[in-house]
């Protein structure tokens, strides 16, 4: 049997409709984690859907409680074929954000699987229960062309990701040896552009953050005390201006990184941003000047306010609030000390007379900035069979925009880190109407078949595996 017999089938798989029966029932199952309701559908996914997957492909499976005490829990599934050969760390979760039901188009559910041309909608479409799907499938396609992978398997399925994966890194550091492997091979995010294959090797960090000025208790009339009391919201607005310059680019100085290092630059020179038609304009004045947009995103550092509170927006009265609030976001790279993020803004405030403004680290856990090296072997090694399969250019980001926990499997398990995005900026993750694109998640089964198809005949560029510390 051959790479194009293996490729020839998975296609057929997706232009049969194989791939959308397998995907449906796992959308079907509604593993919010952000509800704390939800804990057994939780369970329900890992073990209803993702051990019988498993299973067809060899794997034995075990099922790991959280470490932490927020957290659902882990599944962790392995195939050994032999100490000779290459292992691969594969990961994925189960969870998706709140369903968001009222907020969709009529006659959508976030938990059923619908077509509608070439969008397939539904919570996880996107994020990432379809983007796991698609690579599971590719292994079984691999193992049932071959009669083996070539490779040894390991696979790790969290269910907390949208909550920050409470528990991932401890989990890690607790299995160290058994998650140890060569390179991890993975897919979350979304493509450059949905019509060019994609691969990014790290993840900008983020941090979530509460900035408050609190002055007194209650509310006063505004037409008494105004003038007479200080406006904590007012106060709040003026601190948080203070962050960036009226463009958005940063003013604490603790946030600016390093320049963006020449690899990065090369990598990022003919890669261009556009999620299609129903995304928004890219605002080509706002941002960090000197740098192109691409840059923007992904070799430096953005601060949004995410949310802002002060009395009662729904139905304002004449009153000085007492409080006022900003949920805030710093998204970091690689050069930004995370532990100093918060400190530093404390001490920005200090310096600029904001006293009565505080800083609070959110409840969430924080994703940590990570970076493969572009010109790294296995980088060349995947851009090169993504290329053999699909016939056009592979943009290689050393760095997604977003965040995910990354860190974990390049700082704590020391792993070179391959992410091969199956989606796109514009797929509504996050928000209602979340969709996958059909023509783009037939080509990913064709990328990851051919992606493993060559792992198991070459053995990838033979890197040895070494954990931090060894």
């Amino acid at each position: 049997m051959s790479r194009q017999t293996a490729l020839d089938t998975v296609t057929r798989y997706f232009d049969n409709g194989g791939f959308f029966a397998d995907l449906a029932p796992r959308v079907a199952i509604p593993t919010e984690s952000q509800n704390p309701d939800r804990t057994e559908a939780l369970y329900a996914y890992i073990l209803r859907h993702m051990i019988p997957a498993l299973n067809r492909i060899g794997c034995g499976c075990a099922v790991w409680e959280n470490p932490s005490s927020q957290g659902g829990p882990f599944l962790y599934a392995e195939r050994w074929e032999g100490d000779d050969v290459p292992t691969v760390l594969t990961y994925g979760h189960g969870d998706v954000i709140r369903g968001q039901e009222a907020q969709w188009r009529d006659g959508l559910s976030p938990w059923r699987l619908e077509r509608d041309g070439d969008r397939w909608y539904g919570r996880g479409t996107a994020d990432n229960k379809g983007q796991h799907s698609i690579n599971l499938a590719a292994l079984q396609t691999v193992l049932d062309t071959r009669g083996g992978l070539g490779f040894n398997l390991k696979v790790l399925i969290e269910t907390g990701e949208e909550v920050g994966s409470p528990g991932l890194n401890r989990l890690a550091e607790d299995h160290r040896q058994t998650l140890r492997a060569d390179v991890l091979l993975a897919s979350d995010g979304p493509r450059v552009r949905p019509d060019r294959p994609t691969v990014f090797l790290g993840s900008r960090g983020g941090i979530n953050f509460d900035v408050t000025c609190a002055l007194r208790e209650g509310g006063h009339h505004s037409g008494n005390w105004g003038g007479l009391l200080a406006d904590p919201a007012t106060i709040l607005v003026h601190a948080l201006a203070s962050i960036t310059d009226a463009r958005g680019a940063i003013r604490v100085p603790e946030w600016r990184p390093p320049p963006v290092p020449e690899s990065v630059r090369r990598a990022l020179a003919d890669v261009t941003l556009d999620a299609g038609p129903t995304a928004p304009a890219i605002d080509p004045d706002w941002g960090e000047p000197g740098l192109t947009p691409v840059e923007r995103v992904i070799g430096w550092t953005s601060f949004a306010v995410l949310a802002l509170h002060a009395g009662n927006p729904e139905a304002p009265v004449n009153a000085i609030a007492p409080r006022a609030t900003a949920h805030c976001q710093l998204r970091t790279v690689v050069g930004i000390d995370p532990d100093d993020v918060i400190p530093a803004l404390r001490r920005h405030f200090a310096r600029h007379g904001f006293d009565h403004v505080t800083v609070m680290p959110a409840e969430r856990e924080f994703f940590k900035a990570t970076r493969l090296d572009p010109d790294d072997p296995w980088v060349t090694w995947a851009v090169q069979s993504i290329e053999r399969t699909t016939g056009k250019s592979v943009a290689v980001l050393p760095n997604l925009g977003g965040s995910l926990p990354n860190d974990v499997f390049a700082q704590t398990l020391g792993l070179p880190t391959i992410w091969v995005p199956h989606s796109y900026a514009a797929c509504s993750q996050h928000a209602p109407n979340e969709h996958l694109l059909a023509p783009l998640a037939r080509e990913a089964l064709q990328m990851m078949t051919g992606l493993f198809w060559d792992l198991g005949t070459d053995g990838g560029p033979k890197r040895g595996c070494t954990l931090p510390g060894e």
